[in-house]
């Protein structure tokens, strides 16, 4: 197959739509798995009791089941008991649960970097737990664990892809479209993995500055 640059051209348009559908679910996504996950590192290292048993319980099932399957398992069993949503709200929400058990465990490594002086100066100043977490501990653990959370929203991005198995209309499922239409499969693959990079690079350099930025001070 040789490669045809007029229909190269033809499709980037539908391929750009895909790349903002995928963009869409990287960003929300994202906010979710990074809330989510900060609550559930915050009450697993509180030790609430029955709460924290119930998201070690949840950390555990997320991180041992494939993402793939709860997709499936949201998108085509959920709405059996009265549950449902579009697919892009549902790609969405399973992506962002799924990769909050991966975060929350960033943050737990990074509370308990957090050196103990710290937490015993904060008790000494007589600060609420509310006041601890938001003045002393979050601002120290979020800095040391910033590269690691960027890897995950790059990884995310990526991993969006799988959502064309529950109909998301994303960035690859345009390009399979389009391949299965024309029967040309060269263009639109490979055109939507040079999308993928265009987008993932910058993201990656982004993050690496962001660390620099907030990187402890020698």
């Amino acid at each position: 197959m040789i490669w045809d640059w007029a229909f190269a051209a033809s499709i980037v348009p539908s391929l750009l739509d895909g790349l903002w559908v995928t963009v869409q679910v990287t960003l929300v996504g994202t906010a979710i798995a990074l809330l989510l996950g900060l609550g559930v590192a915050v009450v697993r290292y509180s030790r609430i009791p029955l709460l924290g048993k119930l998201f070690d319980f949840f950390v555990l099932f997320v991180r041992g089941t494939p993402l793939l399957v709860q997709a499936y398992f949201a998108f085509y069993v959920l709405p059996n008991v009265g549950v449902q949503f579009s697919p892009l709200v549902t790609g969405i929400i399973v992506i962002g649960i799924n990769y909050s058990a991966y975060t929350a465990e960033v943050y737990r490594a990074g509370i308990q970097s957090v050196p103990a002086g710290q937490w015993e100066a904060s008790t000494a100043l007589s600060l609420s737990a509310v006041q601890r977490w938001r003045f002393v501990v979050l601002p120290q653990a979020v800095r040391d664990v910033v590269p690691a959370l960027g890897n995950y929203v790059v990884q995310m991005f990526k991993d969006s892809a799988i959502l064309s198995a529950i109909t998301v209309f994303e960035l690859l499922s345009h390009a399979t479209s389009i391949g299965s239409g024309s029967y040309r499969y060269l263009e639109p693959l490979t055109i939507a993995g040079l999308l993928f990079l265009a987008v993932s690079l910058p993201a990656a350099k982004l993050i690496k500055r962001l660390e620099l930025r907030l990187a402890h001070p020698r």
